[in-house]
C-alpha cells in the first residue's frame, strides 16, 4: 500500500479505541488527522506535540465533518455510547458515514459490537442500525465487531469483583470473548494497509476467549488473592434489565463466537488474557485488593 498523500481521519483519537488506532497508524507511517471537539485541550496538545494533525469537529455538525474529511483517504469511525437514547448514537454514526460519502472516502472502518445482527433480533441496537446504513449508502467499508474489552475489568465494579467473588451471569463452561484495546488498533492498521483483504468485510474480533472460572483464576494469580466465580441467576438479571438478560441468554447459547485461530493468522501477537493482565492489570489489581479488604 502506497501511503504517500493518503490521510486517515481518526475519530475518538483521545479515547481508548481511537487512541490505539492512532498509535498503530503512526507506527506504520500513515499520515493521521485526529478529530477533536477541542483542539486546545491537554490531550489535543499532546497529539500536536507529536506532530499529529488535529482538526476541530463535532459529530453533530455535518459541516465540520466535511471540513475534517477534506482530502482524506480513510476514516476510522467510532461513536460514544448513548445509554439513554440509542438513536442519538445512530444519528452520529449516520452523520459520519454521510460526510465520508460526500468526501469520496476510499476506505471506511467502523467498529461495531459482536453479534450485532443476531442481537438486533431481540433488542434495538444502535451499532446494527449504523452497520446497515453504511451498507445502504454504498461506502467502501470494513466493519469490525468487538466483544468485551479487557480494560473493562479495571473498572472492577462493572464485573462484580467484591469480597473474593467474580460474579457474572455467563455459564461456567461458556468462554467469554475478550479483546485488548491495543489489538483493535492493530487490526484497524492491518485493514488500511491491506484493503484487498479487508474491504467489504465484516469480521468479529477478539484477543482471547476465557471461561468465567478461568477469568477468576487468572485474576487470582495476578493479584495473589483467591477469587472464585459465582454465576448470577438470569432471573435476577431480568428483574433489573430485560435486555441484559436476553444478551446473557444469547451468550449462554453460544452466541458470542469468534474464530481465534483465523484471527491469529492475521495478528499472531494477539494478547491472551493472562498476558494482558501481566502487562496492564498487576498493579491495578494489587492496589484494588489492598484498599477493598473483605469485611
Amino acid at each position: 500500500m502506497d501511503k504517500s498523500n493518503k490521510i486517515i481521519l481518526v475519530l475518538g483519537a483521545t479515547g481508548q479505541q481511537g487512541g490505539a488506532v492512532l498509535n498503530h497508524l503512526v507506527d506504520k507511517d500513515w499520515k493521521v488527522r485526529a478529530l477533536t471537539r477541542d483542539p486546545n485541550s491537554e490531550q489535543s496538545k499532546k497529539l500536536i506535540s507529536k506532530n499529529i494533525g488535529v482538526v476541530k469537529g463535532d459529530l453533530n455538525d455535518p459541516s465540520s465533518l466535511d471540513i475534517a474529511m477534506k482530502d482524506v483517504y480513510g476514516v476510522f469511525s467510532v461513536q460514544p455510547f448513548e445509554a439513554v437514547d440509542m438513536w442519538k448514537e445512530v444519528q452520529l454514526g449516520k452523520n459520519v458515514a454521510d460526510a465520508a460519502k460526500r468526501a469520496n472516502v476510499k476506505h471506511f472502518v467502523y467498529t461495531s459490537f459482536e453479534g450485532a445482527d443476531e442481537q438486533a433480533q431481540f433488542r434495538d441496537l444502535a451499532k446494527w442500525e449504523i452497520e446497515k446504513y453504511i451498507h445502504r449508502i454504498g461506502l467502501p467499508a470494513t466493519i469490525f465487531r468487538l466483544p468485551f474489552f479487557m480494560e473493562n475489568f479495571l473498572t472492577f465494579t462493572y464485573y462484580g469483583l467484591q469480597n473474593g467473588i467474580y460474579a457474572d451471569a455467563t455459564q461456567p463452561d461458556i468462554p467469554t470473548s475478550l479483546i485488548a484495546v491495543d489489538d483493535i488498533g492493530v487490526f484497524v492498521s492491518l485493514a488500511f494497509s491491506d484493503p484487498k483483504k479487508y474491504m467489504e468485510t465484516t469480521l468479529s474480533l477478539a484477543s482471547d476467549a476465557v471461561t468465567p472460572p478461568n477469568i477468576a483464576a487468572a485474576i487470582s494469580r495476578i493479584s495473589g488473592k483467591t477469587i472464585t466465580y459465582k454465576q448470577i441467576p438470569l432471573e435476577e438479571i431480568r428483574q433489573q434489565n430485560e435486555d441484559i438478560a436476553k444478551i446473557y441468554e444469547w451468550i449462554n447459547k453460544g452466541g458470542n463466537r469468534v474464530d481465534l485461530p483465523y484471527l491469529r493468522t492475521l495478528h499472531p501477537k494477539l494478547k491472551t488474557f493472562d498476558k494482558w493482565l501481566s502487562e496492564k492489570g498487576k498493579s491495578k489489581f494489587e492496589g484494588f485488593f489492598q484498599t477493598h479488604q473483605e469485611k
